[in-house]
């Protein structure tokens, strides 16, 4: 049964390969999350490490969820499902992948490693090849790492595969904000679900992001965005076509 989902859309502080203290940054998020009732709290691409592609072969981890104890251990505590950003490796001479962690409040761990990727991108890592969605509260939620919501087929392979959410986690600079919101709009009037965007707002890779998280419902109006550059959450209910949104 479809009871409406709430999710958290997390703007943190990254420093470069700062792994510990990124990971406080989003403990603290998850736990704020929590107390305001979120299902899901969704960080940026590669929040954990920050976006830097040099790094990435060094700090990659296997996809296995003994290497994310402490971020499954927030979720059960907080009763969350946590969406985060790190580098997966499969253990061979392969470039990395842009990944993604998806921790679960039963203590379930899962993988998505981002399949398309920016110009540049393939100098240090290696594209996934396989979609990711999962369920809660009757709704089905895919997601995006960044450049995957440009390429069309993303979003409309999410819908034919029974996606009613599309969650992107993303690096967009000041630059490019405008084209990307308007590639996200579309996405959600074409078919016709809602799209939440989590963004970074630090210097991270050598980019000025620009935070702005944002939903779009599924005709594609804009229902909200931080408009801010500052650590906060963009906290959203849907339900139905009904989509309630705050900032925290």
């Amino acid at each position: 049964m479809n009871t409406g989902v709430t999710i958290s859309l997390a703007q943190i502080p990254v420093a470069r390969g700062d792994l510990s203290g990124n990971l406080n940054h989003h403990f603290e998020m998850i736990e704020r999350s929590s107390k305001h009732n979120a299902d899901v709290v969704v960080f940026p691409e590669l929040s954990l490490t920050g976006y830097e592609l040099d790094l990435a072969s060094e700090l990659a981890e296997l996809p296995e969820p003994a290497n994310f104890k402490q971020l499954s251990q927030a979720a059960i505590e907080n009763d969350i499902i946590v969406i985060a950003g790190c580098p997966l490796t499969n253990g061979d001479d392969e470039k990395p992948t842009i990944g993604a962690v998806v921790c679960f409040p039963d203590g379930t761990v899962e993988f998505y490693s981002k399949q398309h990727l920016h110009v540049g991108e393939d100098e240090y890592c290696s594209s996934g090849s396989e979609d990711y969605s999962f369920t809660v509260n009757g709704h089905q939620i895919a997601l995006a790492i960044c450049a995957d919501f440009t390429k069309q087929q993303h979003s409309r392979q999410a819908k034919t595969l029974g996606a009613d959410i599309y969650v992107v986690s993303a690096l967009i600079s000041d630059s490019g904000f405008e084209t990307d919101s308007k590639i996200l709009s579309t996405i959600a009037l074409e078919q016709g679900f809602p799209v939440v965007l989590s963004n970074h707002i630090s210097m991270t890779g050598g980019w000025a992001s620009c935070g702005d998280n944002s939903i779009w419902d599924s005709t594609g109006k804009l229902v909200m965005s931080s408009n801010s550059k500052e650590s906060c959450l963009v906290l959203c209910k849907i339900a139905g076509d009904e989509i309630k949104a705050i900032r925290l």
